[in-house]
């Protein structure tokens, strides 16, 4: 049996930053926590995190938002019209994929939730949910035949 491939994921919340080393949710190689301050700050802390590892195949990123999650849009894998202060129109996913030139995915953190409970939680099994989460604001992420419910934006209060 062949090892899963290193995956570096970032979850990028109001106030805190968890990054992870992992082959699956089974097999964590390493987490580092870090507080969210201001872009530069926080980002340059992400970019010393995986700067450390090595081996990773693909970055996964899940954030608080308003985000910009349309694949062909100028502005993909921004914060949008956060009310955070400093974090409108940061280019988060751009920057860490420029920097590690590994396939990057950026998608709001409550999706992020939710496709990790389709896959390996409590919704496990389950072709379509709906995840809710309340935390540093509220958001909702919708799974439907096992894909995220995109349109032109994503469900965030």
């Amino acid at each position: 049996m062949t090892e899963a491939p290193l995956v570096a994921g970032i979850e990028l919340g109001g106030t805190k930053c968890i990054c992870i080393l992992a082959r699956g949710p089974d097999q964590i190689e390493e987490t580092v926590r870090i507080p969210t301050t201001r872009p530069e700050e926080t980002l340059a802390a992400i970019e010393a995190v995986l700067d450390r590892w090595s081996g990773f195949v693909a970055i996964g990123i899940a954030s608080f938002g308003p985000v910009s999650i349309d694949r062909h849009a100028h502005d993909y894998g921004h914060i949008t019209s956060t009310p955070k202060p400093g974090w409108a129109g940061t280019d988060v996913a751009g920057r860490l994929q420029r920097r590690y030139g590994v396939p990057t995915g950026f998608h709001s953190d409550v999706v992020g939730a939710a496709l990790a409970e389709a896959r390996w939680g409590a919704a496990k099994g389950l072709p379509d949910i709906a995840y809710v989460t309340v935390g540093t604001g509220v958001g909702a992420g919708m799974i439907a035949n096992n894909r995220p419910v995109d349109g032109l934006t994503h469900s965030e209060l």
